[in-house]
Order: structure tokens, then sequence, then C-alpha cells
């Protein structure tokens, strides 16, 4: 296991690795896995991760309900989980958002039509429509709605995330434990390639919980980080 990062060390070498690894499996044909958790949407990184998304360095999104629906929520009603996200305060009624983006979606048909009529015209999901860049929304037991494109059989929803953990070079996880987890179950820890080389498998987690980054190392991925 590589070595860990912790909050009295410096940051900025690690994000270094991580860009020049995103960099290298781009140019060297593999795929990078963002997951990631609705404290991307509520801490404001999403515009960070849609620009990465549209530079072409992220594969595909894995998440659940809620990364999507907040993230909707920004896009319509400027807050996430009721929070205002210039101001940082609770809005009266906020707490009604996150549903009412989710029955626009639904009204509309989908992430996908409601992005083509014009519904959702801002954020990280219409950036994964724009640029074509596939999704999988994992579903659980305890989603709000959920969003009609979240797939809500757990089997079919690892059938679909294990298809892409099979081409993956790096997972990049951030902040959701559950969906990291599993990433982290269904992914080698090396890849044959075409040609016969074998090549590394690179799993980073970010989550303010530490139970969460240890337990990707614990279960096997050699690789994280």
């Amino acid at each position: 296991v590589m070595p860990m990062v912790s909050s009295e060390k410096p940051k900025a070498q690690t994000i270094k690795q991580v860009a020049s690894l995103i960099r290298e499996v781009r140019d060297d044909g593999r795929k990078t896995i963002a997951v990631a958790g609705p404290a991307v949407i509520h801490t404001g990184a999403a515009e960070h991760l849609a620009r990465l998304v549209s530079a072409g360095y992220v594969s595909v999104l894995f998440g659940g309900n809620a990364v999507a629906t907040h993230d909707i929520e920004v896009a319509l009603f400027g807050t996430s989980l009721g929070i205002d996200m210039k101001s940082g305060v609770p809005v009266p009624g906020g707490h009604e958002h996150h549903l009412r983006a989710i029955n626009r979606i639904r009204a509309a048909g989908g992430i996908r039509d409601a992005v083509e009529k014009g519904v959702l015209a801002s954020g990280l999901m219409y950036t994964l429509v724009k640029t074509g860049t596939p999704d999988i929304l994992a579903g659980s037991i305890r989603d709000d709605g959920p969003l009609p494109d979240v797939i809500t059989g757990v089997i079919e929803a690892q059938d679909a995330m294990r298809a892409w953990c099979r081409e993956a070079g790096a997972c990049i996880m951030l902040s959701t434990m559950l969906h990291s987890i599993a990433t982290g179950n269904m992914t080698p820890s090396f890849r044959v390639m075409p040609d016969g080389t074998v090549r590394q498998v690179y799993f980073y987690s970010v989550d303010v919980s530490e139970f969460a980054v240890n337990k990707l190392g614990d279960r096997g991925s050699l690789s994280a980080k």
C-alpha cells in the first residue's frame, strides 16, 4: 500500500501525481473511472470535475442517486440539499428542492431528455450528456425518488459497473464510501493489455472518513492511496 496522505502533510505533490496519472492513463488508451458522492456537489467541486470531463480525462462516472440529484438541484434552484451555493446558508423551503428537481427530470423523461428539452442546462450531469460521457448511477434502498436514470437493481448495477472496472487504468474515488468500496471490490489490481504487457490499476480515495480510505486498502487493493 502506498504511503497515506494525512491532514498534517502537504497535498500538492499527491495532486500532481494524480494529474500525471490520469494523463498517462488517457494517453495509454485506458479508462479512468471517477466515483463521486454528493459531497462533491455540496462543496462546490462539481464544476472542477465537470472540467475534467470536458477535457476528456473521465471515461465514466460512477455514483448514486444523490450525486446526480443534488447536481441537478444546483442547476435548477442554486441550492444543494437546500443550502444556497453562493451564500452557504439554508434557503426557506430548500429542503424540498431535491425532490422538485427529481420530479422535473422524471417529467422530462430522464436526464438526457431534460438536457435535450432545455430543462437542464448546466452542471456535472449536463456536461456528461453533452460530451457523451457515460455514467452509471447505482441505487440504494434509501434513495429519494429516485431519478429515472438510476439502476435500482443491485445485480444489474454491479454488472454495469463491472464491465467498466475490467477496463480501468485508474479509479478516482471522491467521498462515497458505498460506491468506492464496491468499485474497489470489482476492479482488478492489475490489467493485462492487448499486447501482453501487465499494467497496474491505481486507486485514489479522498474521503473525510479514514475508515472508508482504509477499507479500500484492506480489501486487497494493493495500489490504493
